[in-house]
């Protein structure tokens, strides 16, 4: 296994991904964990085998729990949501790449808490990100650069009003801008083939690149 990529994809209960590009990363994953009933979604939607189910199952049915028994891992911890039960459980499996799917849709309550624990797994395991039906999200600490398409839309969420950030890439500048509400630096647009953010100091920040 050493220098083979491992890539785990976790697929959350929210919709289930419609777009080719999410869809590719399913069908070519290495291992597959499923946020309990998302099981169900994948075998509706494909004919695509999950290795593993995890969750505390409250809302499994008794007849789904014996039927994927073999593949069933309970966490019952009511601190945490399922997403992050089944994130500490890939970090087990020694992957190189963690891609979560499904974390959008059905309830925007659970959206926002899906795509905000992202910053919280990439202090942890930093090749992560979350792929949706529109695009990626990544999370950045620091200073860094990334491949673009000119045209290509680019939304930045920081929640530090101290943070500056400098870029480079981008048809908007974004040194003025102060984080201090989520909407401040959304619907950029990439003027290059790369952008670079320069980060005044470190910080949790969001990056969205749209598909294109």
């Amino acid at each position: 296994m050493n220098g083979k990529e491992r890539h785990t994809v976790i697929l959350a209960d929210g919709d289930f991904p419609q777009h080719p590009c999410p869809i590719a990363i399913l069908r070519s994953a290495d291992t597959i964990v499923c946020c309990d009933n998302s099981i169900l979604k994948l075998m509706a939607n494909t004919d695509i085998e999950a290795d593993y189910i995890v969750g505390d199952m409250d809302t499994m049915s008794e007849e789904n729990k014996l039927r994927f028994k073999e593949k069933i891992r309970i966490f019952p911890d009511q601190e945490t949501n399922d997403l992050t039960k089944a994130f500490k459980f890939a970090l087990g499996l020694n992957p190189t790449k963690i891609t979560i799917l499904g974390a959008t849709g059905a309830r925007e309550d659970h959206t926002l808490g899906n795509i905000s624990l992202l910053a919280d797994y990439a202090k942890v395991f930093d090749n992560i990100e979350t792929v949706t039906d529109y695009g990626i999200f990544t999370s950045h600490s620091d200073t860094f650069t990334m491949d673009s398409v000119p045209g290509q839309q680019i939304s930045i969420f920081a929640f530090d009003p101290t943070l500056k950030i400098e870029s480079a890439g981008l048809v908007y500048p974004t040194g003025s801008v102060i984080f201090d509400r989520w909407w401040k630096a959304t619907l950029n647009e990439a003027s290059s083939t790369s952008f670079t953010l320069t980060f005044s100091h470190k910080a949790e920040v969001l990056v969205f690149r749209a598909f294109v």
